[in-house]
Formats: C-alpha cells, sequence, structure tokens
C-alpha cells in the first residue's frame, strides 16, 4: 500500500482515509483540498498542477514521518493530484489517524502546511483574464517558465 502519492488520476477520499484505519485510532482527521472558483477576486477557470513526481513523494513520506516522530500512534497517508483539475475537483487528500481527535486535527493541519512548505508541487492558474504559473505553493517564489529553476525539495 502506498501512503504518499501523487496521481493524475481523480483521488477517490475513502481509499485514502482506508490506508490509515487501524483499532488503535479512535479519530480519523481527513482534509479534502478542492479546486476553488474564485481566488483574489479573480474567477478561475482551471488549474494545472506539476510536480517533481519522485521527489515529492519522497517530501510527503518525509511529512508522514515527521508526523509520527511527534506523534508515534499517528498513522499518515496524503495524496496530492496533478494534471488539469477543473473547478472543485479533488486536488489533496489528508488522513491522520491517532488515538485521540484532537491530535488528529492537529496534525492534519500539520500535514498541509508542509506541504505547502516542502513539497516540490506548482501550479499554473488559468482565469478568465489570462493565466500564469503561480510558483510554489506558498506563493512567494514565482516560476514564470512552468517550474522552478533548481527544486530539491529540500527546505
Amino acid at each position: 500500500m502506498n501512503l504518499f502519492e501523487i496521481t493524475e488520476t481523480p483521488i477517490a477520499v475513502e481509499s485514502v482515509m482506508n490506508k490509515v484505519v487501524h483499532p488503535n485510532c479512535g479519530a480519523i482527521n481527513l482534509f479534502v483540498g478542492t479546486v476553488r472558483e474564485l481566488t483574489k477576486g479573480k474567477k478561475t477557470l482551471y488549474l494545472e498542477y506539476a510536480a517533481y513526481k519522485e521527489m515529492a513523494e519522497k517530501q510527503l513520506a518525509r511529512i508522514g514521518e515527521e508526523i509520527t516522530e511527534r506523534c508515534p500512534e499517528a498513522l499518515v497517508a496524503i495524496t496530492h493530484r496533478i494534471g488539469r483539475l477543473e473547478i472543485s475537483d479533488i486536488a489533496v487528500v489528508i488522513a491522520v489517524a491517532t488515538p485521540h481527535r484532537a491530535d488528529s486535527y492537529e496534525y492534519s493541519r500539520y500535514a498541509i502546511e508542509r506541504i505547502k512548505e516542502i513539497v516540490p508541487i506548482w501550479k499554473k492558474e488559468h482565469w478568465e483574464t489570462g493565466e500564469a504559473w503561480i510558483g510554489d505553493q506558498k506563493e512567494i517564489t514565482a516560476y514564470p517558465t512552468g517550474k522552478p529553476e533548481c527544486a530539491t525539495g529540500e527546505e
């Protein structure tokens, strides 16, 4: 079972959740990130996600390891989609199972923030008025050519 995946196909939320179901875990928190229509006042038509797949999967696994270092009972699965995504399509699913709910909430949020910090995934936004590669997921570094000039996935 692959707990950390980059895929070009639609994500089935329940299949990601089922990867972390365990009798010792009383809570599973699911974060489902979708493509929204309005961003910073612009109407989005669709997005294109791109990634360095192998490095992105390694970094997703790194996030899982960081969580289990902090909470050894946690089980984590993350799937992120790349390619063309329409409005309301699922872009990412994070499943975090823990014995108690507070930890599942905390580490689900931790996972999405770390994805934005260290995973080499970027997007191109297509609006009614044009398009642009946004760059890194924190929108700090622009990628005008459609990819980072040098991306290692490291901090």
